[in-house]
């Protein structure tokens, strides 16, 4: 058992687990699927030319918006392919079955029938001697590797991962942030209330909105250096610190916020929480990895990475080795602040808002992924790539666990259970 925790608490091992757990939810979330957009389209009318060039063709769909823009450009399609549409039929499957029956009593000879996946469904086609509904193709194909769904993925972790980059460095420094989430909500709010009060509101220019999104980081940043004042100077545990600055960002947030959201925000300034950039990646996905690119060389390249694995491996013989622990510890928390504050941003700007309810639970995402990353909570190890997969390791399974249905309740057992197991790792491999 215990070479077994050793082995997937390695580089490797976790990489493997991410993958394992990606082949499960793939396999659990494998569900018949439909062709769909412009290649459905023309699948079906390639189909429905097999009844000649006179056919007569009536489209059944239901009377939602997305079943009549799918009626719609079916009907254009069959059209220009020389078929005839009597009829658009919109409804539930008593209106099918009525407009049937008036067609037929009409004498009006129908070749095909064309249907989307949910109305082939309906027994009425077959209740009054319809054709076989022609619908889209249909495939076996896991709902998790959509690729809408891994974007949706790297998105939503991007923030998590931001975030988890600072929270490893105070980590590996033998420390602990617990007010990231309330930073979070902080920037968000102070970034888009400088925007209504002093940027033009909903007619900010780019400037004002840069302006103000940077001085969210400084606030975050400055809230992030008390912390790590209250640390080294006052040699206050990290937990009681951030424990209490979490509650005072909170209620700053709240108390400037006035207990509501600030919305008053330009349209471009979901830029960066929802724009794209190559490849269709989202920009706060390349931020995200951009920035891991820059720590991993800052942990692995310069002194001061160097100093944060001393000051955690031990911090005495740090201080005696002339590290300046005190700046170094003092960085970690900064940096923690502001990446926090970063995260806030992004945040708010994927939802055109400010709320001071945002970033609730993130603390502890945050650590988990850091901690499932292998990092260890007594300090001194860490690593900014094995964060990563952690935070992707967290992502996968909450999605796939919103793809299975499991309801939030349990799935806060499981994240529970996700984090004991990644610390009992760390334990059993320092024996």
């Amino acid at each position: 058992m215990k070479l077994l925790l050793l082995r997937l608490s390695s580089d490797h091992g976790m990489i493997f687990v991410l993958v394992l757990l990606c082949a499960f939810f793939s396999f659990v979330t494998l569900s018949e699927q439909s062709v769909t957009g412009e290649a459905a389209i023309s699948q079906m009318v390639a189909e429905l030319q097999s009844v000649g060039k006179d056919g007569r063709v009536v489209i059944v769909v239901r009377n939602r918006a997305d079943d009549l823009a799918f009626a719609q450009q079916l009907e254009g399609a069959v059209k220009t392919a020389g078929l005839q549409v009597v009829e658009v039929i919109k409804g539930e499957p008593k209106d099918a079955r009525g407009a049937l029956q008036r067609l037929t009593a009409a004498g009006t000879k129908l070749n095909a029938v064309a249907c989307n996946e949910a109305t082939a469904r309906w027994l009425v086609f077959e209740d009054l001697g319809m054709p076989r509904p022609v619908k889209p193709e249909s495939y076996r194909r896991p709902t998790f590797l959509k690729v809408d769904n891994l974007r949706n993925i790297a998105n939503q972790i991007a923030i998590i991962a931001i975030i988890a980059i600072g929270m490893t460095m105070v980590i590996i420094t033998g420390g602990i942030d617990l007010s990231v989430g309330s930073l979070l909500a902080l920037s968000a709010v102070v970034a888009t209330w400088l925007i209504r009060e002093y940027a033009g509101a909903l007619d900010a220019g780019p400037w004002g909105m840069v302006g103000a999104c940077v001085a969210a980081l400084v606030v975050t940043g400055l809230v992030g250096a008390f912390s790590g004042m209250m640390t080294t100077r006052f040699d206050v545990p990290p937990f009681i610190v951030t424990l209490a600055v979490m509650l005072m960002a909170s209620g700053l947030a709240y108390t400037l916020a006035e207990n509501q959201s600030i919305y008053q925000v330009p349209e471009s300034f979901i830029w960066l929480g929802r724009g794209t950039g190559p490849l269709g990646i989202p920009i706060a996905v390349i931020v995200m990895l951009v920035l891991y690119a820059a720590a991993h060389v800052l942990m692995s390249q310069t002194r001061i990475g160097r100093y944060l694995y001393a000051v955690g491996g031990n911090r005495e013989a740090a201080h005696i080795s002339g590290v300046p622990v005190s700046r170094v510890i003092l960085f970690a928390y900064v940096a923690s602040g502001v990446l926090a504050g970063l995260g806030g941003v992004i945040m708010a700007s994927n939802l055109k808002s400010g709320s001071a309810t945002y970033g609730q639970m993130y603390e502890l995402y945050v650590i988990a992924a850091v901690v499932v990353g292998g990092a260890s909570l007594s300090g001194g190890k860490g690593h900014m790539a094995n964060t990563l997969i952690g935070a992707f390791t967290i992502a996968v399974i909450q999605n796939g666990m919103n793809l299975t249905n499991v309801e939030s309740q349990k799935q806060k057992i499981v994240l529970g259970a996700v984090i004991l197991a990644a610390v009992l790792v760390d334990k059993v491999r320092k024996r």
